[in-house]
């Protein structure tokens, strides 16, 4: 088991030697289907990005409620983060092409792309604005999760890639530590969204390189963000987006539902925190999306729909199903929107948890 002296919430936690390998849960074990054919050509991978991530935000300029899009700024956040945006989105293409079709040829191909910004040491500077430090986490998350799937495929697609797996992993393994550290800090009162994100960040991390001082920090974000949601299963943070409140609840409800199934695989129930909070929180997103008044009344603003549009928003009903009993009508929901995918949960969400829905619903 890996020490590494991570200096956590300013305390320097003691060694795991003794502690059980780090897993994801059984969907990321799935074996390739192994289809006759060549991979496609390997894409030229997006030039690494090593300077500053000085990256502006898409609602610069709107106010304490950060709910205005600024089209000016958001051309520029699109501009500044279009290489990150292209390494998350090409390496969960490339992984679910090798799932989908067993073709070594995209193993390869995710590898030299996640080695050549491995080597450049991308991501990892620390002069950034608030929306940088997110970019980070966020690719962070989409690269782990994705890789996860090559590394606990029953396939073994890594074996025989020891060396570029080790550089890569040694990667990986450093932005964990860096999205701790840009994190830790923040006070309690301003946590929202994107602590959860960066937990679900580290937490895949975490599993990747089997560090449990990672996921220990990723748990305990966990545990804060669970504790915010009040008794009718509001998170204050996101009311104050006011007309995107709902669409930030959903939003959070992507990583939460994440680290408690990572949680739940490796041992650690934390499903029923704060009196059942994420039942509460789902539910409430659930009586939003049906009926957008019910943010409308709590907020006093109308709610701003557009990032609820596409299926994919909603993936994080595949882990809550898993997770929990969900009702006959969220399950109906779920079904009728499936593939639910997601590049920065990492990838096919539904295919992730079929085995686990498939066991409640043979239950029910």
């Amino acid at each position: 088991m890996k020490r590494t002296g991570l200096l956590l919430a300013g305390a320097l936690l003691a060694p795991w030697c003794w502690a059980a390998p780090l897993v994801p849960p059984p969907g990321y074990y799935l074996e390739a289907t192994v289809k006759e054919g060549e991979a496609d050509k390997c894409p030229t991978a997006p030039i690494p990005h090593t300077g500053d991530l000085m990256i502006p935000s898409k609602y610069e300029g709107s106010g304490e409620a950060r709910d205005q899009l600024n089209k000016e700024s958001f051309a520029r956040y699109k501009e500044k983060s279009k290489a990150i945006n292209d390494l998350e989105k090409g390496v969960n293409k490339q992984v679910a092409a090798y799932l989908r079709l067993g073709r070594d040829g995209y193993v390869s191909c995710t590898l030299d792309w996640l080695e050549s910004w491995a080597r450049a040491n991308a991501l990892l500077s620390t002069q950034y604005t608030h929306t940088g430090k997110s970019m980070r986490k966020w690719a962070l998350g989409s690269i782990s999760s994705a890789y996860l799937r090559l590394k606990f495929s029953r396939s073994q697609p890594l074996r025989g890639h020891e060396q570029q797996t080790q550089l890569v992993e040694s990667w990986i393994g450093q932005l964990g530590q860096q999205v701790v550290r840009d994190w830790k800090d923040q006070p309690l009162d301003r946590l929202n969204n994107h602590q959860y994100w960066a937990a679900w960040a580290v937490m895949a991390a975490a599993v990747v390189v089997d560090q449990h001082e990672l996921f220990d920090w990723a748990v305990s974000q966990y545990r804060i963000a669970a504790s915010q949601v009040d008794a009718d299963g509001y998170l204050p943070r996101e009311l104050s987006r006011e007309t995107r409140a709902l669409a930030y609840h959903n939003y959070s409800m992507g990583p939460l539902m994440m680290l408690v199934a990572f949680a739940q695989a490796n041992g650690l129930d934390v499903r029923e925190a704060n009196n059942g909070a994420m039942r509460r929180l789902a539910n409430r997103v659930e009586a939003g999306i049906e009926d957008p008044e019910v943010f409308e009344r709590k907020t006093g603003f109308e709610q701003e729909l557009e990032d609820l549009q596409e299926d994919g928003k909603f993936a994080w009903l595949e882990p809550y199903c898993a997770l929990y009993t969900c009702s006959a009508q969220t399950n109906a929901w779920r079904l009728s929107i499936e593939p639910l995918k997601t590049y920065r949960l990492g990838g096919d969400v539904t295919q992730l948890f079929a085995g686990a829905n498939a066991q409640h619903a043979a239950a029910r």
